[in-house]
């Protein structure tokens, strides 16, 4: 085991992001009430106050869970403020990350 040298956000959608997300994809109807893993954002390793963190990092956030949905930007909210991110999603934070593989761990750009 090998412990990581980042802390976590996990972010869960709401009904919110459901409801426009039905709007895009048509062969999936979502639903919050639907059991759907998060997505695990990995951030800077120590931190004791949380919301500067999300405040640092919620529009990468917000827009990789956007695009998850659609590539297509015109789609997306205008409105991308801390405001409609704390109504869309349900964050979570932790601050232990513990590898149990025996491989490296491997990176891919996204950006």
């Amino acid at each position: 085991m090998k412990i990581v040298n980042r802390s976590y956000i996990t972010v869960h959608p709401k009904q919110a992001f459901w409801d426009w997300a039905n709007q895009y994809n048509t062969e999936v109807s979502f639903d919050a009430d639907d059991a759907t893993e998060g997505t695990v954002y990995l951030v800077e390793e120590d931190f004791f106050d949380f919301e500067p963190v999300l405040e640092k990092n919620f529009k990468k956030i917000f827009k990789n869970e956007l695009s998850s949905i659609t590539d297509e930007e015109e789609y997306w909210p205008e409105v991308r403020t801390m405001e409609v991110f704390e109504a869309w999603f349900t964050v979570d934070f932790g601050s232990i990350v513990v590898d149990l593989e025996k491989s490296d761990l491997k990176r891919e750009s996204v950006d």
